[in-house]
C-alpha cells in the first residue's frame, strides 16, 4: 500500500511537472503590425496588445471604462477637474512603484505628440503620491476613453534618458520585454510581481509579417500559434486543418474610401455620391471578404447608438451614378473615360497590403468605377503614404479600414479624424455646417437628448456629403493552434488575450 501511495505521488508530481513545462512553451504570435520603435505614439498598440504596458483605464465588453492602473476617479461638478486614485502596490518591470510622478511624465509625453491627448483640452496634469489631478480648460466627457487609448500607456520613469527620450519600455503589465527588435519582433516573459491575476502562459513572442500569405503559411506549418488577420482565401484553406481553430468576430471597424473634397475632380457632392452608387458593396464583400459585410453607412450595427437606423442606406445604382456625373458636366470620351473642359476623370487610389483584402478591393473598385467612366490608377504602397499625402494635399483617393474603438467612446476617434482641419484617416478639405459644433457637444454635454441630437447630425452629415465612402463592415479573424485554450478575439482590438490563454494539458 505504501509503495502504491509513493508511486501515485510520483506520478502526480511527474504530471504536474509535465503540465508546468507545457505552460512554459512560448506562444508565438504573428500579425501585420510593424514595430516602429520605443515611442508609444508609434508602437503603443503592439505593446498594449502584448500586455507589456497598461493604461489608467481599461474597457469592458460593453465598451464602458473600468479601473486599471487607476482604481477609482472623481470629477468636479463643473467637469473641469478629474482626480484619479492610483492602484496601490503596483510595480513596474524594473521594480519601481507606480506613482503620480510616472503617470504625470507618461501623460505629458503623450500630450506632446500627435494623437488624442493633444486634442484634449488639458490645462495641467499634476500629482503627488498615489493621486493624479487632471485640470481641463473646458469640460471633456470622453476623457476616460482617451486615457484608455494605447498612446496613453504608463511607463516607469527609467524609460526616459537624460535627453528626455524614451529609450526603454518599462511597463507594468503581466508580461515584460526580454527582446525588442524593431521593426520585426519582440519577446516577453511572465512578470511574476504583476499586481493582478498571473497568466498561465510563461512566455510569448511577436513577429511582424506584412504579407497575408506568409502569415497563413506560418499558421499552416505550425511555426506560429496565433496568427492575426487572415485573408479570405487563406481562411477557407486553413479551415480544413484540424490542428487549427479559426475564430472570427465582427469588430467596430469599417473599410472605407477616403476622398479629397478639395480636389477639383471630387469637390462636388453629386460626384462623390455617384462614386458611392457605382460601387457594388454586396458583390465586393462576398467576392473579396467572403462574408455579407456590405456597409450601408459608416458605423456598423455593433456600435450601438452610433449606428443610425433612420439613415437612408447607401445603394448600388450605376445608372443613376452615370446620370449624376453627366448632370455635373462630365461626358464620355472616345476611350470610355469621362471628360469635362478638356480634363479626363482620372484619379489615383492609394492603399497598402498590410491588410490583405485592401489591394484586391482596390482592383474591384477600379473595375466598377471604370464602368461609369472614371479611370482609377492604384498605388499599393506603405500605409504611411496616406497621411503623408493628406498633409501635402496631394491625396485623391485612399482605401483603408478604420477602427472606431481606438477609444471606448468613438468620439475620441472622430475628434482625430473629423476635426476642422480633417484627419489622416478621416475627412480631407471637408467643413460642413454644424459638424464641429456637434462634435463639441459630445465632448461637453452629459444630457442624453443633446448627445443623441449631436450624433444624429454627425451621422447624417457623413451619409449625405460622403467625405469618406463606407465600403464594408469588418470582421476580424485569426488562426490559432488547437492546443491553445481560452483564446478569445477582442472586439476592440486592444489585446491578443495572452493573459487568459493556456496550453492544453
Amino acid at each position: 500500500m505504501k509503495n502504491l501511495l509513493i508511486a501515485s505521488a510520483l506520478g502526480l508530481a511527474s504530471y504536474a511537472s509535465m503540465a508546468a513545462e507545457h505552460q512554459d512553451k512560448p506562444v508565438r504570435i504573428a500579425a501585420p503590425f510593424e514595430i516602429k520603435g520605443t515611442d508609444p505614439a508609434l508602437s503603443g498598440d503592439i505593446l498594449l496588445r502584448m500586455d507589456v504596458v497598461e493604461t489608467l483605464v481599461e474597457v469592458n465588453e460593453r465598451a464602458e471604462p473600468i479601473p486599471a492602473l487607476a482604481q477609482s476617479w472623481q470629477v468636479s461638478a463643473d467637469g473641469l477637474q478629474w482626480q484619479l486614485n492610483l492602484r496601490p502596490n503596483v510595480r513596474f518591470h524594473d521594480g519601481s512603484p507606480l506613482d503620480a510622478a510616472a503617470v504625470v511624465k507618461s501623460l505629458n509625453t503623450a500630450r506632446s505628440k500627435a494623437g488624442l491627448l493633444d486634442k484634449t483640452p488639458i490645462a495641467a496634469i499634476r500629482g503627488e503620491g498615489q493621486r493624479v489631478t487632471i485640470t481641463l480648460s473646458e469640460p471633456f466627457t470622453p476623457l476616460l476613453s482617451v486615457l484608455a487609448e494605447s498612446r496613453s500607456q504608463i511607463l516607469a520613469l527609467a524609460s526616459w534618458d537624460a535627453q528626455d527620450n524614451i529609450t526603454r519600455i518599462i511597463g507594468s503589465g503581466p508580461f515584460m520585454l526580454t527582446s525588442f527588435q524593431p521593426p520585426q519582433s519582440l519577446a516577453v516573459k511572465r512578470f511574476d510581481d504583476y499586481w493582478g491575476e498571473k497568466p498561465a502562459i510563461a512566455a510569448a513572442s511577436y513577429l511582424s509579417s506584412g504579407r497575408a500569405e506568409t502569415r497563413a503559411l506560418l499558421a499552416e506549418s505550425g511555426d506560429a500559434d496565433y496568427v492575426f488577420n487572415l485573408d479570405a482565401a487563406s481562411r477557407q484553406r486553413l479551415a480544413r486543418k484540424p490542428a487549427l481553430q479559426l475564430p472570427a468576430i465582427p469588430v467596430p471597424r469599417t473599410l472605407m474610401l477616403k476622398l479629397n473634397a478639395g480636389d477639383p475632380l471630387l469637390a462636388e457632392q453629386p460626384v462623390r455620391a455617384a462614386i458611392s452608387m457605382a460601387i457594388d458593396r454586396n458583390a465586393l464583400a462576398m467576392a473579396v471578404l467572403r462574408y455579407p459585410g456590405a456597409a450601408s453607412q459608416l458605423f456598423p450595427p455593433n456600435m450601438g447608438e452610433w449606428h443610425n437606423s433612420a439613415l437612408q442606406p447607401l445603394q448600388f445604382n450605376p445608372q443613376l451614378a452615370a446620370q449624376q456625373l453627366q448632370a455635373t458636366g462630365w461626358t464620355l470620351g472616345a476611350d470610355g473615360v469621362l471628360t469635362r473642359n478638356g480634363q479626363r476623370f482620372s484619379v489615383t487610389l492609394l492603399t497598402f497590403p498590410d491588410r490583405p483584402e485592401l489591394p484586391l478591393m482596390a482592383m474591384v473598385i477600379q473595375q466598377q468605377l471604370r464602368k461609369v467612366g472614371i479611370e482609377v490608377k492604384i498605388n499599393s504602397t506603405n500605409a504611411s503614404e496616406i497621411p503623408a499625402q493628406h498633409h501635402s494635399n496631394r491625396l485623391q483617393l485612399a482605401l483603408f479600414s478604420r477602427n472606431f474603438a481606438l477609444t471606448p467612446d468613438p468620439t475620441g476617434t472622430l475628434l482625430q479624424d473629423y476635426a476642422e482641419k480633417g484627419g489622416d484617416w478621416g475627412a480631407m478639405n471637408w467643413h460642413p455646417a454644424g459638424f464641429s459644433a456637434a462634435l463639441h457637444t459630445l465632448t461637453q454635454s452629459t444630457d442624453t437628448a443633446e448627445r443623441a441630437q449631436a450624433r444624429n447630425l454627425i451621422t447624417a452629415s457623413l451619409q449625405q456629403d460622403l467625405p469618406v465612402i463606407p465600403i464594408a463592415w469588418y470582421q476580424q479573424s485569426a488562426a490559432i493552434n488547437s492546443k491553445l485554450k481560452n483564446v478569445t478575439l477582442d472586439p476592440f482590438e486592444r489585446h491578443f488575450g495572452l493573459r487568459q490563454m493556456q496550453w492544453e494539458q
